[in-house]
């Protein structure tokens, strides 16, 4: 008898895509739901037990990779943090490359910049400057959550300033009422999870 180490990768991943039926499936039954965090009044949805479980987290994968795709995706952006995972899991998917859009100091010069204005204050993100050829490429964004947009919004402008185009925003949960959706004007947005399916 095999067991799971005699098994190619491939194998191993069609044992665990049949447990949910479609993504909205494995976000309802895996996502954890938190009351008054961050803050009083917020009901916050935690996508640990999602990534965490092989199923859900194919599931998301899988949505996230139909998404990119219809975007018509020459490369996936990944943003800082969550981004990075679920990102590099659909360029695997796809067969294309990942491009880690990072917070500002997390990478060695030389760097390309963005500074961006978010609700109380500032932040930045940044991209080699080198060694990653983006030039006329069409730049899908993922990332876990859409709450005020800014990160995606500061991602966008980079990538535009390097000469990519970004054909779309992919997000699994959008947060209501932070005005996210309103400030990505342009790009399409692709939400697996809409807030009304809180």
């Amino acid at each position: 008898m095999k067991n799971s180490q005699d098994k190619s990768p491939q194998q191993v991943r069609k044992q665990v895509s049949n447990k949910y039926a479609n993504t909205a499936e494995a976000l309802a039954d895996k996502i954890r739901l938190v009351q008054d965090f961050p803050e009083k009044g917020v009901l916050f949805e935690d996508l640990t037990p999602v990534l965490a479980d092989a199923d859900a987290f194919a599931a998301v994968v899988d949505g996230l990779a139909d998404a990119c795709e219809r975007l018509g995706a020459d490369m996936i952006g990944g943003l800082d943090a969550r981004g990075f995972l679920l990102g590099s899991a659909v360029a695997y998917k796809l067969g294309l490359g990942i491009l880690a859009i990072r917070k500002a100091g997390k990478l060695p010069p030389p760097v390309l910049r963005q500074d961006y204005e978010l609700e109380y204050g500032s932040a930045a993100l940044e991209i080699p400057a080198d060694g990653a050829d983006i030039k006329g490429k069409k730049i899908v964004l993922v990332d876990d959550v859409l709450a005020t947009g800014g990160t995606l919004w500061g991602a966008r402008l980079l990538l535009e300033s390097a000469g990519a185009e970004v054909a779309g925003n992919v997000v699994v949960i959008e947060v209501e009422g932070l005005g996210g959706r309103e400030r990505l004007q342009g790009p399409p947005l692709i939400v697996l999870k809409p807030a009304d399916e809180a």
